[in-house]
């Protein structure tokens, strides 16, 4: 898994010398642009909203009430600190609600975008298809819908576990790599599609090569400290970049 992981992530560098040799800024920048302000329009009601809905979980529970009654420092610390862990578990959360959301709406752009760039690296191109296309937007829906169900079962179990002191520390990095996976693995199935995997079959190939998901997904959120340029990349490196990765195992 840890080479599928280098893999993945040197992509990406391979991914920008493909974009500048090629031209392809036009693919990246519009629906770059769509994305970061969809974005910063996602985290505002995010964080407007997270608050309260700690505050309610926890008066629900009675654990609101059981902290303000407490004198031990150390233990209201533990608390408080649990609290922010929650709150970083609930960001990965919306972010992952987000990006399904963002897959469904440009799965049209970016199945063609990952196209394109396998039709390039092999010489040849994919005729056009109107009836292909709507079969692969449908396609795309339904997996996005799909990992959505699966990711929110893992990490509702994830805000779960993250009230229990100490090792609720550790469910961020749990959310994190479960996010990167399920982002990855919509990236790496637009190949999987155009080699004319089933869903089921695509499923089965990206849990055998789980790195390539993995590491294409942490990148794309270490993209996200870039405030706006980062953001504006991140959605179409990620698509090329894991064309690019399938090409590197034979697979593109």
């Amino acid at each position: 898994m840890l080479k599928d992981i280098i893999v993945a992530i040197q992509s990406y560098y391979q991914a920008h010398q493909f974009i500048v040799k090629h031209r392809l800024w036009k693919w990246i920048l519009v629906p770059g642009i769509i994305y970061s302000l969809l974005f910063c329009a996602g985290i505002y009601l995010f964080w407007i909203s997270s608050g309260n809905a700690i505050d309610y979980v926890l008066s629900i529970t009675g654990l609101k009430k059981w902290m303000n009654a407490m004198e031990e420092g150390w233990l209201k610390f533990l608390f408080i600190f649990g609290q922010v862990i929650l709150n970083l578990v609930l960001i990965l959360f919306y972010f992952s609600l987000f990006k399904f959301l963002f897959l469904i709406v440009g799965s049209p752009l970016f199945a063609y975008l990952s196209e394109k760039t396998a039709a390039i690296m092999e010489g040849k191109e994919f005729p056009f298809s109107f009836a292909q296309l709507l079969k692969d937007i449908s396609r795309g829906i339904k997996l996005a819908l799909r990992n959505a169900f699966w990711q929110t079962v893992y990490v509702v179990s994830i805000l779960i576990l993250s009230f229990i002191p100490f090792f609720g520390w550790f469910t961020p990095l749990f959310a994190l790599l479960i996010e990167c996976y399920y982002l990855g693995f919509s990236m790496l199935d637009y190949n999987c599609e155009r080699n004319k995997l089933s869903a089921s079959q695509s499923a089965a190939f990206i849990s055998d090569h789980k790195g390539l998901a993995i590491g294409n997904g942490i990148v794309f959120y270490t993209m996200h400290w870039v405030p706006v340029a980062g953001w504006i990349l991140a959605p179409s490196y990620a698509v090329i970049a894991a064309t690019i990765s399938m090409h590197k195992i034979g697979q593109a």
